[in-house]
């Protein structure tokens, strides 16, 4: 399935991009948004998410097809992965969950079409997205949120990282050439300065996600009167309460870990990097810790992880050559490995402080004697953690979320489900739609 040259990112690699396209198509853009985006409402908008969504959970989708034929050699996730992380994000889009969204950020479903209750809630003329290259889905739904507002978007795609979001954007232009008349994809390495400075300059609003020192050099560059919200560096962790680590309950929990583990191949700022382990459970944690490295040898099988960089590749091994030497001279060291490759990682620890991971299906699990020491290990990382999952007994459950927020971490769901928000989800913490819009009180 040829895909027509709709957009900037559908040219040819040896297409060259100049400021004074991109000024110009900003300038169209602009207008597509008057003329075309601005008339719809939100209901309108939202019938047509779902029914795009709906047509890419369909096995015969000619988009979709296409994403799980290309896509394992220009993203680096297998197959099953990619199938699994897109039907997860497009089962999302419900017009149920889409009112959700729209009432708790904005408190009522029709601010973003005029005046409710005297509020009117606005989204951007031109919306500029700076996406990270590691994950799809962040960049899909920025692209969701930036139609709902009614906003043109301009979508800037790291090198190489573009396959996912054109398809996205094609199955909306097929869905509706108005709509998507008001989207622009691209993609260059970044730090392209003169491409930048002219998309900067015709943005009211910037979102960027990537490294804190990447998000750092964008503000500067942005015209004081331009909207910045950045998304950086965030890890997360996990947390098994000793009440569930029964053998009844055991073979769940390991499973709900080694989704965590395997969603999106462990890349992305939701995946755990640890699995903090209560000591005193009916299970020990180092049995745990054995039971996860046999399901992810399992999962392997049917779900087997990406090709990733050599140097990727190498982190891992150099990781594990430091622990095969621990776990040789000394006995609360262990380590799980695949063999003859890097493809999953397990190593049982009493070393609590949260080591960030090379990920990729490496995953630590922690023996503490409760969730206090946990946080203890991870206070280096207080403020930048993202996503905290739990497995453990309804009581305690909420036990621990109290702590949790407490302590200052601005999501937290069941063991299994973390790379798997929904729609509602507060991105770091912050309203992800109410962010990008301005509002106009009306005092009659």
């Amino acid at each position: 399935m040829p895909l027509p040259n709709y957009f900037f990112a559908d040219l040819p690699p040896e297409a060259e991009l100049t400021p004074h396209m991109i000024a110009e198509a900003c300038v169209v853009l602009k207008r597509n948004q008057e003329k075309f985006l601005r008339p719809h409402s939100t209901d309108e908008i939202v019938k047509v998410l779902c029914a795009v969504a709906a047509e890419w959970l369909a096995p015969d989708n000619a988009f979709r097809r296409l994403a799980l034929a290309r896509g394992p050699a220009e993203t680096g996730f297998s197959r099953a992965v990619l199938e699994k992380g897109l039907d997860d994000f497009f089962r999302r889009f419900t017009p149920e969950n889409f009112a959700a969204l729209l009432e708790q950020e904005l408190g009522h479903a029709g601010r973003l079409d005029g005046f409710v209750a005297a509020g009117w809630a606005r989204g951007p003329h031109l919306l500029v997205h700076v996406a990270a290259g590691n994950l799809p889905n962040p960049t899909l739904m920025s692209l969701t949120l930036g139609l709902l507002t009614r906003s043109a978007q301009f979508m800037k795609c790291a090198r190489g990282a573009a396959l996912l979001p054109r398809l996205f954007a094609h199955s909306l232009y097929e869905h509706d050439r108005k709509l998507g008349a008001c989207l622009e994809l691209a993609e260059w390495r970044g730090g392209h300065e003169a491409l930048e400075t002219a998309l900067f300059a015709a943005a009211e609003c910037v979102t960027a996600t990537g490294s804190d020192e990447t998000l750092a050099a964008i503000r500067t560059r942005l015209p004081a009167q331009t909207r910045f919200l950045g998304y950086g560096q965030r890890v997360s962790f996990g947390f098994v309460a000793r009440e569930v680590l029964r053998e009844e309950d055991v073979a769940n929990v390991v499973s709900q870990a080694a989704e965590d583990v395997i969603a999106w191949d462990q890349n992305g700022c939701l995946s755990p990097h640890a699995v903090y382990v209560e000591e005193r459970g009916a299970v020990e944690s180092d049995k745990f810790a054995a039971l996860l490295a046999v399901e992810l040898a399992k999962r392997e099988a049917a779900e087997p992880r990406g090709n990733i960089p050599v140097a990727a590749a190498a982190a891992i091994a150099t990781r594990r050559a430091i622990y095969e030497t621990l776990a040789a001279h000394r006995g609360d060291v262990k380590l799980w490995a695949s063999q003859n490759s890097t493809a999953w990682t397990v190593v049982f620890e009493h070393e609590l402080r949260l080591h960030l991971s090379p990920l990729n299906r490496f995953i630590s699990v922690k023996p503490v004697p409760n969730l206090a020491a946990a946080l203890a290990g991870a206070n280096e990382w207080q403020g930048k953690i993202s996503t905290v999952g739990i497995a453990a007994t309804p009581e305690k459950t909420q036990e621990l979320a109290r702590a949790l927020a407490r302590w200052g971490v601005p999501r937290i769901c069941p063991l299994g489900r973390m790379q798997n928000p929904p729609l509602t989800w507060r991105h770091d913490g912050r309203p992800a739609l109410g962010d990008l819009v301005t509002w106009t009180d009306f005092e009659e």
